[in-house]
């Protein structure tokens, strides 16, 4: 009993290193490329005016912290993804739950979904903001459309594909359509509804760039498109690394709610 508990121990703290290492080594590539990056630009090997550098881009955040613009920005993004995410997860659940319940309505909608989720949103942006005017209402609009139906058709499969000896089971038992569905169908698709969300999460951040691209004075997609205008190249390449950072914390947190929860 002895030696199976010191050989777990010893297999728990080896996975331990090896996580641990990979953090290293990933912390090590990033310091380099923003070395080499600096270098480079130092040494005049790349234009520094259009590549930027490390140092530059920490001048830039620096001033842009100091006059509040930055932080502006990055609020309102924020939100936007926020409020259209929440409502994608919102419609979806609904919607799903409207199809699964309602066969006949699933196999009439069915083409329309497969063709919206198809549809390339950047060109549908444009039009919502002739249709709705431009403000953060259609900003976020946008950001639903590029994940929503996507999110719909997934979620719907695993509604459909749920083990149907539980749902034997269940009705056997005299359970009614709300039993299947609270008591087998919503909890065995748990782990589905985290993975579609973890997608969204990062599909709705692109929806609001879209929108902030075109119809908006606010937010990092509003600073990447001025800066490229006006050539305010930091600007740019400042944005999308904040981008960069937004997205891997907010998949973070997912990912940390979806151990919390799939594991209970």
């Amino acid at each position: 009993m002895h030696k199976q508990l010191t050989a777990q121990e010893l297999y728990i703290r080896k996975q331990k290193h090896t996580k641990i290492s990979i953090h290293l080594l990933q912390i090590c590539i990033l310091i380099a490329f923003l070395l080499l990056w600096e270098i480079s630009a130092s040494a005049g090997w790349i234009d520094s005016f259009i590549f930027s550098s490390p140092k530059k881009l920490g001048l830039c955040a620096a001033d842009l912290l100091l006059t509040g613009q930055l932080m502006g920005h990055i609020s309102i993004t924020l939100l936007e993804t926020f409020i259209s995410f929440l409502l994608v997860i919102v419609s979806t659940l609904l919607i799903t739950i409207l199809l699964w319940l309602n066969k006949p309505l699933s196999k009439t909608l069915e083409p329309y979904l497969v063709v919206l989720n198809s549809l390339p949103k950047s060109a549908l942006a444009p039009l919502l903001i002739v249709w709705l005017g431009a403000n953060y209402k259609t900003i976020i609009l946008t950001g639903m459309s590029v994940a929503i139906f996507g999110s719909i058709l997934n979620l719907y499969t695993g509604f459909v594909e749920t083990s149907p000896d539980k749902i034997k089971l269940v009705r056997t038992l005299h359970g009614n359509r709300a039993h299947v569905l609270f008591k087998v169908v919503l909890p065995a698709n748990i782990p589905n509804l985290f993975s579609i969300m973890k997608v969204n999460i990062g599909l709705c951040l692109v929806g609001v760039i879209i929108g902030e691209f075109i119809g908006s004075k606010r937010g990092l997609g509003y600073m990447i498109i001025y800066g490229s205008q006006v050539f305010k190249l930091d600007w740019v390449i400042l944005s999308i690394l904040i981008l960069c950072v937004i997205a891997m914390l907010l998949y973070f947190l997912l990912g940390r709610l979806e151990k919390r929860f799939v594991c209970e």
